[in-house]
This record gives structure tokens, sequence and C-alpha cells, in this order.
């Protein structure tokens, strides 16, 4: 049996991006498939109430929240710089990544948006931009921004965005193994532990992607 993990996420979120990095590692040790779906994680919040870590009103709390990503993509072996431009709405953003994917240029696009934002910290708020991030890995930047305004695209963004919170998401990255929910990049190690029963293999808890 094959095991599969659904990867909520938005390129908005950092804790998605460090976990994005390591979670290849995981699928390939359980031999399980990634499948990603992008939602928008302002839909999330508006649904659920909940709000973005960096408009949490305790300073200590954001003072220490910094020093933990800078902590945990160290140990995930990724580049990583506060973007001032942060946070931006990623409407457009997730958009792309929907019709990224129905145009079979995924992996590419998603390759090129995670440390453009995360690592060259560029402002991906201004099409200018995310055109040039675009064109340098490659893509057609008009094309997918065609793709991106078409109505398939931007129903089935709302659907995944709607079915993510209809399944217990309150923010990102949020992952599913079967109907079971983990939420946020330190519970990788449960994730790799419900894959691994589904391989009949179970793993240590204390394994690091």
């Amino acid at each position: 049996m094959t095991a599969r993990v659904e990867f909520f996420f938005d390129y908005g979120s950092p804790w998605s991006y460090i976990a994005n990095s390591r979670l290849p590692a995981i699928a390939a040790r359980t031999e399980a498939v990634i499948v990603y779906r992008p939602m928008l994680l302002g839909g999330v919040f508006k649904a659920t109430g909940n709000r973005s870590p960096a408009e949490n009103p305790v300073e200590s709390k954001q003072l220490y929240g910094a020093v933990d990503l800078r902590r945990w993509a160290a140990r995930a072996k990724v580049p990583f710089q506060r973007n001032p431009h942060f946070p931006i709405n990623t409407l457009q953003l997730m958009r792309l990544a929907v019709a990224a994917q129905k145009s079979l240029v995924f992996p590419t696009f998603h390759d090129a948006l995670w440390p453009a934002f995360w690592a060259d910290a560029r402002n991906l708020g201004d099409p200018n931009e995310v055109r040039k991030v675009l064109e340098i890995a490659g893509l057609d930047n008009e094309g997918l921004n065609a793709g991106a305004q078409t109505p398939e695209v931007k129903e089935e963004l709302k659907a995944t965005t709607e079915e993510a919170v209809s399944r217990g998401a309150f923010g990102a990255p949020t992952f599913f193994v079967g109907d079971e929910m983990f939420f946020g990049n330190d519970r990788l190690e449960f994730v790799e532990e419900a894959l691994g029963r589904i391989r009949g293999n179970p793993l240590l808890l204390d394994r690091r992607g």
C-alpha cells in the first residue's frame, strides 16, 4: 500500500518553507507520495478566526518566534532570512501555484518561489518581482498569470482552502496522513511515524528529516 501525505501550504508561511525542505527526506524513508495542496492561508484565518503569529500582541513571543525560525532553518539546512515585505497578500501566488500544477510545471515553480521569498527576501507581493523569479526559472510568466485568472483555477484554490478548514486546518503547514491531521513543522516526526505505520514499519519519534 502506497502511503500518502497531503501537504497544505501557503508561500507566505515561513514554517511551511522549512517543512517543505524536510518533507522529501521523510517521504523517501517511508516510500510515501507527497500531495501538494496549495491553499490560501488568509482564507483559513478568516474562516477559523485564527491569525498570523506575526500579529501576536505579545512582543516577547514574536521575538522568540523569530529566533525559533532561525534555529529550525539551521537544522533543516536551508537558507533563511526575515523578509521585510512580510506579510503579503498571497492570493495571486497561490493561484499561480494551482495554475502551475495544471500546466505540469509545478516542481519548477515550487522550487523557485520558496527561496525567492524566504532566502532572498524578495517582495513577491509585487507582480514585477514575481515575473523576474519565474523568468529566471525558465517559466512562462504570462501563461501562468493567464491561467491563474481562469475561473477553474480560482475555484480550485477556494475549494481546497474550504476543504482544509472542513477537515480541521487552522494554519500552515498542515499535513494529513489519511484522516489524521498534523499541524506545524515541528510535528513532522509524527507525520513520519504515521506514514511508517501504513508501510508496516513504525519509525522512531526522534528521527530528524
